[in-house]
Order: C-alpha cells, then sequence, then structure tokens
C-alpha cells in the first residue's frame, strides 16, 4: 500500500499539465496515473498545481561576511525555502586554495547544513589557488560534488582565480565531468573609492564589468571545450552579447543562471528611502538592460536566488567599502518569476538545474525519482508580503506574484503542509546519486 495518494490535482508532466493523480510510497514517487490507488493517506488537491520540489542553485545560508554574517542559517533559510516551493537549496564551501583546505571547509559547512529541513548540497569554491588543481579537481569529486566555483574579480579580499588557472581548471573540467561556475566582473574595471556609498553601486560595478569578462571567458570555454556556468546574470547587454558571438557554446558547454531580482527591479531603486536594501552583487542594472534581459531569458538556463540575507540594520552602512551586499528571496522566487514567465519558468527551477548539477532522482515528477513535490494555488492579484525567515525585510514586499505554495514535501514527508511548517530532517545529495 501506498503512503499517500495525492489526488485531482493538475501535475507538471513533461512540459504539460495533466489531471491525474501521484502517489508516494517510502521516498520515491510510486504511481502516477488516473486510479485511485490504495493509499495510508489522500491529499486531495482539486484546482491547486503540482509541481517538482524546486531546486535553488545558488544561497548563501549563513555565510560569514567579516564584519557580519548573512542572518539565515540553514534551519531558518530552509524554512523559506519550503515556503518558496523549494526541495533542495546548493550552498557554498569557503573559498579555499589547495585540496586540503577544500576537505575541511567541506566538513565545516555540512555540519552547519545539518540544520536544513530541506535537502541540500555544496559548490566548492576556490581562490589563488596554491596547490596542484587537478589534485583540487580529484578532491571535489571524490567529496561528492561536481561543481568549482570561482570569481574573476574581489582581489581586494584575495578571492579571485586569474586566467591561467582558469584555463587549466576548463581543461580539468572536461577531463574529469566537473563544472566551473564563475561570479564574472573584470576586476580592473571595479571601482572601490573611498567615499562611494551603496549608491554609486552601478557606478562602482559597472554593466560593462560583467559583459567584457564574460566574453573573455566564452572565449576560453570555446578554446578549451570546458564546462561553465556563469552565476547571476544581471545584465540584458551580457546576455544578447553571449547570444549573438557564442551561440555554439551558448547552452551546451556554457549555461546562464539569472535571479529574480534582475528581472524586477532596475537601479532606480537605489534612489528610494530604503534604497540600501537593493544592494547586491553583480548590482541592479538600467531599465534598457533590464528589459533586455526578460527580452532574453528563454537563454537563461536556471534560476537562482543568490539569497543572502542581511538584517535592515546591517545595510545602514556609510561606505560602499565593507557594505554587506545580499538579500533574501528563496520564499517569493517561484511565485514572482511564475507570474513574469508563466509554465517556461518551471524547468528552470527545477529540471534544468537537477541535469547540470547531476542529481538524477531529482528535478521531475517521474516514478521512481525522489516524491519531491510542491503544490502550489495561483491566486489572482496576489502580492508578495510574508517572510518567514530572520530578516527583518523583503525587497519583494509588495511585488505582484502569482500564488503560494500549499504543501511541499521532501522526499515524501511534508516539511509543508497547510501553509505550516513540519519537523523535518534535509539530507545531503550526492552528485549521481
Amino acid at each position: 500500500m501506498n503512503d499517500l495518494l495525492i489526488k485531482n490535482g493538475l501535475v507538471f508532466l513533461k512540459g504539460k499539465w495533466v489531471k491525474t493523480n501521484l502517489a508516494v510510497l517510502g521516498e520515491k514517487i510510486s504511481y502516477i496515473g488516473k486510479e485511485d490507488v490504495e493509499a495510508k493517506e489522500i491529499l486531495d488537491v482539486e484546482g491547486l498545481k503540482v509541481l517538482p520540489g524546486l531546486i535553488d542553485p545558488h544561497v548563501h545560508f549563513e555565510l560569514n561576511c567579516g564584519r557580519v554574517t548573512s542572518c539565515d542559517d540553514f534551519y531558518t533559510g530552509s524554512v523559506c525555502a519550503a515556503y518558496g516551493g523549494i526541495t533542495t537549496i546548493i550552498d557554498f564551501l569557503d573559498p579555499t586554495r589547495n585540496a586540503k583546505e577544500l576537505e575541511k571547509s567541506y566538513y565545516e559547512r555540512i555540519a552547519l547544513a545539518k540544520k536544513s529541513i530541506v535537502d541540500y548540497h555544496m559548490h566548492a569554491c576556490i581562490r589563488e589557488p596554491n596547490g596542484d588543481l587537478e589534485e583540487y579537481v580529484k578532491k571535489v569529486v571524490e567529496l561528492g560534488m561536481r561543481t568549482i566555483k570561482l570569481f574573476t574579480t574581489y582581489s581586494d579580499t584575495h578571492r579571485r582565480t586569474y586566467d591561467k588557472d582558469i584555463a587549466e581548471l576548463l581543461r580539468l573540467s572536461k577531463k574529469y565531468n566537473v563544472m566551473i561556475e564563475a561570479h564574472i566582473e573584470n576586476d580592473d574595471l571595479i571601482d572601490l573609492r573611498d567615499e562611494y556609498t551603496y549608491k554609486d553601486l552601478p557606478v562602482s560595478r559597472p554593466s560593462l564589468s560583467e559583459t567584457s569578462e564574460a566574453l573573455k571567458l566564452a572565449k576560453l570555454v570555446r578554446e578549451t571545450g570546458g564546462n561553465f556556468y556563469m552565476v547571476h546574470c544581471s545584465s540584458g547587454e551580457t546576455l544578447k552579447a553571449l547570444k549573438e558571438q557564442f551561440s555554439d557554446i551558448l547552452g551546451k558547454n556554457f549555461f546562464v543562471e539569472s535571479c529574480p531580482q534582475y528581472f524586477v527591479f532596475n537601479n532606480s531603486v537605489l534612489e528610494r528611502e530604503n534604497g540600501s536594501l537593493f544592494t547586491f552583487a553583480p548590482p541592479l542594472r538600467s531599465e534598457r538592460e533590464r528589459q533586455l534581459l526578460t527580452a532574453y531569458y528563454k537563454d537563461v538556463n536556471t534560476i537562482g536566488t543568490d539569497h543572502c540575507a542581511f538584517m535592515s540594520k546591517e545595510k545602514d552602512y556609510p561606505s560602499l567599502k565593507g557594505f554587506p551586499l545580499g538579500v533574501g528571496g528563496v520564499e517569493h522566487s517561484f511565485s514572482i518569476m511564475y507570474r513574469r514567465f508563466g509554465d517556461e519558468i518551471i524547468d528552470k527551477m527545477s529540471k534544468n538545474t537537477g541535469i547540470l548539477q547531476d542529481f538524477p532522482t531529482k528535478g521531475e515528477l517521474e516514478v521512481g525519482k525522489d516524491a519531491d513535490i510542491s503544490i502550489f494555488q495561483e491566486l489572482p492579484d496576489f502580492f508578495e508580503k510574508e517572510n518567514h525567515g530572520t530578516c527583518d525585510y523583503s525587497i519583494y514586499d509588495g511585488v505582484i506574484g502569482a500564488g503560494e505554495f500549499r504543501h511541499v514535501l521532501v522526499r515524501g514527508q511534508f516539511v509543508l503542509k497547510d501553509r505550516k511548517i513540519i519537523p523535518h530532517i534535509g539530507k545531503e545529495i550526492i552528485c549521481g546519486e
């Protein structure tokens, strides 16, 4: 007998909505079809949409930034994620220079992540490498990961990786079937003047710094044949240029992630009375670039949130140097993006990430896959307002969304039922398993 029968829902299967039933046995989906199969519990979801559990490929919980630490830990952040229909989050190890540091960072971050109520995984993160790069990549794979994030900027805080090492990592990515991810900004174009405040972010970190660096790296990807993933693409100019000059690799071995904030806001919000709250890197761009990003959204492969929340008092800081850059977003990301892009956004927030991250049991509703199931209620004229995390504000407060998740299951267990959190212990996801 099945543990649960979800009946009468509109189920998202292979890109289409099908009125059907879905059953769960243990941690897996055991049945999809029209019959009312036997189950210990029945959940009637008439009028609701049944989606695969969403996967957020880019969050920063408990991120130590020196002066401050992001305010959502793995428990509160994962509660927000559950309210947003997200059943798996991917965070980052602290940046490391060699394989020995990498292993230490892995166990420290995994220990923190055990508080999560949804499933979790980590990206490796490299900085100013001083050891054997092949040994580093092999250690990443040994620890169950397939992704290595690097920065092309932040030389001032010793996080930058330079072109020679990037080229070698790209070559190794092909050999070991890993993905090199990058925060892309041209470090030479970043201006960190002492007198700059948060309002100067668009000048300090100009759009050209992203576009020029993305094109340079795309050329390197083409030359090496490596596997590459651009995190948080902020400008439509960048995406347009990549499409025009590198369509042969875009979506094949050069993948693009973007975030809801870049589709919703432009940099004029920095002039608001609460403009300091809309600060992150890369920063918001012009209205023209926002519209261009929207026009090219089909060339975005995945949607992450870059969730990195800080309290409003921590954003009351006089200088751009040392300013805590980051905002929350996991709770609102799907509702906001679904309102704007409809069904086409679903795969970008589930299936595509599952494939790119090598999670074979996640990202789609199929018999035999993990019963990660998010059940959504569309609501007309829905305004984002709730915030279930630690942060005392949300930049999405008052933004029009599509609705809310009523129920969410992680591997067959409710973490959200009738909009109430159910205690649950998340599991570390190992690539390929």
